[in-house]
């Protein structure tokens, strides 16, 4: 969280962004520091400088970067039926920053026809039902019903997975446990077909030094209800973190001079990290008292 927060300039929308490039294209991390601000809340395991710094991280994304929600506002009308202002404004919006005119917005695309008619991944079809879900909305397409589509319902055949699919493997557990909130969640075949194949993965990945992968992995184990929490793996993934806090992606830190090609190189996997320990050492604690992980806990 230190090198996330010392490098909050690294943050940046680009308002002047060419059509062809999109507007839109530098939201993306914004929301995924969001997300994982929210987790540690929830989790309640971080000292009390991490939570600050959390805090003042977030206030700084949605009052100098977000301009207090006036961004999504503005993409949301650059691109109307673009998820991504919705995607971004979530988890903002579960921890008390609101913005009313994105939410007229979100309410009002999500009932046109071509909300549910974008073709896109099948697992961010899950993500967009499920965020819809937690916004308290009914989802266009259920989520046992996008969920059914992905590669991970289908338990294909282990050895077949690369990186793009291992990437739809995490992200499928996320959107169907809430982040981690609610291990019980996963259906019991997935959750049988992951305890069987995700440390022969783990091995993988580490081997490779692929870090960011490797902590997303991580953060399914933690998502299990009976996680690992592989020892090798966080050993090998531990060593790769810098001592200012940062996470390459592969194998070492870029050599580049330029610090914003530097930082969106990097802050991916540090967002990773900082996910893939928080709910480790909250499955850790719960391990000790003999309790289940609780999708209530607070700091």
């Amino acid at each position: 969280m230190e090198w996330l927060y010392e490098h909050r300039e690294g943050f940046r929308l680009e308002p002047d962004a060419d059509p062809e490039t999109g507007f839109l294209d530098r939201f993306k991390p914004v929301g995924e520091v969001a997300m994982i601000c929210k987790v540690l809340f929830r989790e309640g395991v971080a000292g009390s400088h991490q939570v600050d710094l959390a805090r003042r991280l977030l206030d700084h994304l949605w009052r100098d970067v977000l301009d207090g929600g006036r961004m999504l506002e503005e993409g949301q009308r650059r691109e109307p039926i673009s998820p991504v202002p919705f995607d971004v404004y979530l988890p903002f919006w579960e921890m008390g920053y609101r913005q009313p005119h994105v939410d007229r917005a979100v309410r009002l695309n999500q009932r046109l026809d071509s909300w549910s008619a974008m073709e896109m991944r099948p697992v961010r079809r899950l993500g967009l039902s499920a965020f819809e879900q937690r916004f308290g909305l009914t989802p266009r397409i259920p989520v046992e019903e996008a969920a059914a589509r992905t590669w991970l319902a289908r338990a294909p055949e282990p050895w077949t997975v690369e990186g793009y699919a291992a990437y739809d493997v995490t992200h499928t557990v996320f959107h169907l446990t809430d982040w981690g909130a609610r291990p019980a969640d996963l259906p019991p075949a997935t959750a049988d077909y992951l305890a069987t194949w995700l440390p022969v993965w783990l091995d993988d990945w580490l081997d490779l030094r692929r870090w960011d992968l490797l902590g997303e992995l991580l953060v399914v184990d933690a998502c299990l209800e009976r996680p690992t929490l592989d020892a090798r793996a966080w050993r090998g993934f531990a060593a790769a973190q810098q001592p200012d806090g940062a996470m390459p992606a592969v194998r070492g830190m870029p050599e580049e001079s330029d610090e914003d090609a530097v930082f969106d190189m990097v802050y991916h996997p540090t967002v990773v990290a900082a996910f893939a320990a928080t709910l480790a050492t909250s499955r850790a604690f719960s391990r000790l008292v003999g309790a289940r992980p609780s999708p209530g806990a607070t700091t």
